[in-house]
């Protein structure tokens, strides 16, 4: 006598946090804080991609949050999938519960917290003749991630923060970079430091000033090279006035005298691509 064949018994659902009170809600919603980042070593992940890429990237996921209505597309369940199947904790909010995680209304449904990877200077690993970029006392997150975001885009092999006024895993940089945060090697130090670093290494320093006399189409951006560029209000410090810093500017036609920080940054970076060969084959944006 045949008997029937048991179905495979499906995965029970998840409990879902109700509680703003929760204590692993309460965590995660602190990490929007600087001085919790800094004190737990762990940051906040907004939206499926910038998760994908995180993991692509081999970024220490501790847990994620998701609220399930709110998920939508391909990318948002391909990342819950890689989460679940590395054994990630993943705990269903309500509604509620994940407004006071996520940001805004842009996160999709998912936020993860990783642990933030390290930025020391002598970790990162460099070609033959890099091209790194420099920012110093960046404040904006914003900027730092469309900065971060063009640095991907150019193929630059590595970006230091100078004397930053941010750190560079604020969720708010992560979400700007649109995750490419995870591909570009990065650092942070003082910038003597950072100056010290580059002089060690024999890597040529090109300053960006306003009124600089070199234009930076005639700027030589080959060989091993740092483009460094200030902040938003100040510039860069007279630290990169030494004799060996080059300066360039871009022409300004119009009123305004500067560009913002990761619009000077994205022309320059593909520049530099551009006087050193682009690959044959590319995906354009």
């Amino acid at each position: 006598m045949m008997t029937a064949m048991a179905s495979p018994k499906a995965s029970p659902p998840r409990p879902i946090l109700t509680s703003t009170a929760n204590p692993r809600v309460t965590a995660a919603a602190a990490l929007r804080d600087r001085r919790a980042r800094d004190r737990s070593g762990l940051t906040l992940i907004d939206g499926s991609r910038e998760v994908r890429r995180a993991l692509d990237a081999g970024v220490e996921i501790a847990e994620a949050f998701v609220c399930e209505p709110l998920l939508a597309g391909p990318d948002a369940r391909a990342a819950l999938d890689r989460l679940g199947a590395i054994g990630v904790p993943v705990h269903a909010t309500s509604d509620r519960v994940f407004a006071k995680i996520a940001f805004g209304e842009r996160a999709e449904g998912i936020v993860a917290v990783a642990r933030i990877p390290p930025l020391e200077l002598d970790r990162l690993a460099l070609p033959a003749q890099p091209l790194i970029v420099v920012v110093e006392a960046v404040e904006k997150p914003g900027n730092l991630g469309a900065v971060l975001r063009s640095a991907d885009g150019a193929g630059v092999d590595a970006l230091i923060a100078a004397s930053p006024r941010t750190d560079l895993f604020n969720p708010n940089a992560i979400r700007a970079s649109a995750g490419t945060i995870f591909s570009v090697p990065l650092a942070a130090a003082e910038t003597s430091a950072v100056l010290g670093w580059l002089r060690a290494r024999g890597i040529r320093t090109i300053a960006t000033r306003v009124g600089a006399a070199t234009p930076y189409t005639e700027a030589d951006l080959t060989g091993p090279v740092a483009v460094a560029l200030g902040a938003e209000t100040d510039g860069l410090t007279d630290a990169w006035s030494g004799p060996d810093v080059a300066t360039v500017s871009l022409p300004m036609l119009g009123t305004a005298d500067s560009l913002n920080v990761s619009v000077t940054a994205a022309i320059l970076v593909y520049e530099a691509r551009r006087q050193r060969g682009f690959p044959r084959h590319t995906s354009g944006s």
